[in-house]
């Protein structure tokens, strides 16, 4: 594969799982030979300590650090700050110096493409870039989605994040006319999946309903476990902490079926410039 995708993980609803679709998706590509950065923008940095590095206030170079760089016009060297991790993915952490970039976003020139800036030196080494995104819709999930390729938004199988979609999926529209034109909905990912409950059946099927045909939808659905919540807490992805866990085995189906998208567009893509 050529090309880098990048490819934000999106929903302004929290514990969605986000952060732990970002890593352990993450690090199911890795496992397929694929080189893969991991953004963190969220200030409240989940990605960072699932990874490892819990200490985030004491880190000296963060996303935040690199945004500042852009913002000031100062040169930088795009791998700085980048964490290696020892299960193949690389880093860019966050902590809660990141809060402070929503307002100086907002009178910096060219704002919504500040982490572009730095993303499109910083991707040159990578065959895919997951970037966390936080909780919300403001500047810095805005700069996410203007660097990003496509989306990818995590829902649970629960009325009220099922229902707060809507406002993403304008969001995303709004950009893609505005500010980038190239965004695509990547998938909608049913996260958090309790089979046993009506509930979640319930709003399984009406996501499919609602959205099929207008919204990709992953074949891969990630069930509700009690591993996928202890995991964050050593350092490690599912597939060190339990790789025969159903949720481990569900991500790395999600990473092929990532994958085998991907490979998709790029033939389509190359086929069209012939």
């Amino acid at each position: 594969m050529n090309r880098c995708n990048v490819i934000a993980i999106s929903n302004q609803k929290g514990g969605v799982g986000k952060s732990t679709t970002a890593v352990n998706l993450g690090v199911g590509l890795a496992r397929l030979g694929h080189r893969v950065l991991i953004v963190d923008s969220d200030p409240q940095s989940d990605a960072t300590c699932c990874l490892g590095w819990p200490d985030t206030d004491s880190m000296d170079i963060t996303l935040a650090t690199m945004l500042e760089r852009v913002m000031e016009d100062e040169p930088f060297e795009a791998t700085e700050g980048i964490l290696h991790h020892d299960e193949g993915v690389d880093l860019m952490p966050a902590n809660i110096e990141l809060s402070a970039m929503e307002m100086m976003l907002v009178t910096t020139m060219s704002r919504e493409h500040t982490m572009k800036q730095w993303l499109d030196k910083a991707k040159q080494n990578y065959d895919y870039v997951f970037i966390d995104c936080m909780p919300s819709l403001g500047m810095i999930t805005i700069n996410a989605l203007t660097a990003a390729d496509q989306v990818i938004i995590p829902v649970q199988s629960h009325y009220l994040p099922a229902k707060g979609m809507t406002q993403l999926v304008k969001t995303i529209n709004k950009v893609k006319r505005q500010v980038n034109p190239r965004l695509k909905i990547g998938g909608i990912l049913l996260t958090l999946v309790d089979g046993r409950t009506n509930i979640a059946r319930m709003m399984t099927a009406e996501i499919h309903a609602n959205y099929s045909g207008t919204i990709p939808i992953f074949k891969t659905a990630i069930p509700l476990a009690v591993s996928a919540a202890e995991t964050s807490m050593t350092g490690k992805s599912l597939f060190s902490y339990d790789r025969t866990s159903k949720v481990a085995q569900a991500y790395a189906a999600l990473a092929k079926e990532v994958d085998d998208n991907a490979k998709t567009r790029a033939k389509a893509k190359a086929g069209l410039s012939r």
